[in-house]
């Protein structure tokens, strides 16, 4: 087996190789567990109300579920520099429909998923179909990433350029734009839960077998009769609609928008260190991952003000670097797997 492989097996909830299945009684805590955590972060606006702490917690479950969705694919070895290019198409269409042409967020938001969707499925079918793996498809998604930027730069006269956009405010529930920060902690929560749902049901799935089996080796995977085209298409394909959804989302929230925010090389470096950091094979590594970034980007916001403007990029160009080298399996990987790993028997001598 693999290292890559093997690293996911070790991670996988539902096996360890010294310890086998968990028992009933193991699934039962964690399902009490669960419920628990959720009745806990459902009351969370409703005890502690306090706006700023309210909007931290929004921005956090938004862009976990956009690291989650970077994740999904990266778990598998598609390394992707092009999701900041379909996080800014989610935000930018969903805008510029309902600005120009009066559609409701509510038909836009799958609009522009369709519109990121089908943009994947063009990018990705050529890579998949004729073996372009590895740093090539790496350059491929950068490219992507940077193309996508450029057209919101240079179409100024709707997007607004690199001034930022903002979507024309009209409130209430028709227009997805609520003043109420509880209602938006509770619609991000919904949504983080979806992504950790989504990401559960494909770790269980027969597609998780498949993309292992092919990131492994794809000439073994097709003649075992993995359709391996079809297999990294679909990987791609969600991970794409997820990642347009968090740009919509994050658009609609913010009620302002910029290319660097949403979109470029920028954000689709801060979703590779996001999951590497918190750990790419965890359900929760990508919310580790966003916690970490949006409070650091907070507290150098505070200590050094607009003198700080860039820093956070630097940060974690750092620290990804010392991450992969120090730490490959992420902060909540290693906790994991120190936790669950047998220990050592001692030597004899």
């Amino acid at each position: 087996m693999g290292l890559r492989a093997g690293l996911r097996l070790l991670h996988r909830d539902d096996v360890h190789p010294a310890r086998g299945p968990p028992c009933e009684a193991l699934v039962n805590n964690r399902l009490v567990g669960w419920i628990v955590a959720l009745i806990v972060l459902i009351a969370v606006p409703f005890v502690h109300s306090d706006p700023y702490h309210l909007h931290l917690l929004v921005l956090i479950l938004i862009w976990s579920f956009a690291y989650t969705s970077w994740s999904i694919m990266g778990r598998f070895g598609l390394v992707s520099l092009g999701h900041g290019g379909f996080m800014g198409i989610g935000a930018y269409v969903t805008a510029l429909l309902w600005n120009h042409l009066d559609i409701s967020p509510w038909i836009g938001i799958p609009l522009s998923m369709a519109t990121a969707g089908v943009l994947a499925l063009v990018v990705a079918y050529p890579c998949f179909r004729f073996r372009i793996t590895g740093h090539y498809f790496v350059l491929v998604t950068l490219a992507l990433s940077g193309i996508v930027l450029q057209v919101i730069t240079a179409t100024r006269d709707y997007t607004g350029g690199s001034l930022g956009y903002t979507p024309r405010r009209a409130g209430g529930i028709a227009a997805l734009q609520f003043d109420d920060k509880t209602t938006w902690y509770l619609i991000a929560l919904a949504v983080w839960l979806a992504g950790l749902v989504i990401w559960r049901a494909i770790d269980r799935g027969m597609i998780s077998r498949a993309m292992e089996a092919i990131s492994e080796d794809e000439d073994a995977a097709a003649a075992a009769g993995v359709n391996v085209t079809a297999e990294k298409l679909k990987i791609t394909l969600i991970s794409a609609l997820m990642t347009a959804l968090a740009g919509a989302l994050y658009c609609q929230y913010q009620m302002f928008i910029s290319p660097d925010t949403v979109s470029g090389i920028a954000v689709s470096l801060q979703m590779v260190f996001a999951a590497i950091v918190g750990g790419v094979y965890v359900a929760l590594g990508p919310t580790v991952g966003a916690a970490i970034t949006i409070l650091l980007a907070e507290v150098l916001r505070i200590s050094f003000g607009t003198g700080a403007v860039g820093w956070d990029n630097l940060v974690y160009g750092v620290l990804l670097v010392l991450f992969i080298i120090f730490l490959p399996k992420g902060i909540l990987g290693s906790v994991i797997d120190r936790i669950t790993s047998p220990p050592k028997k001692p030597q004899r001598s």
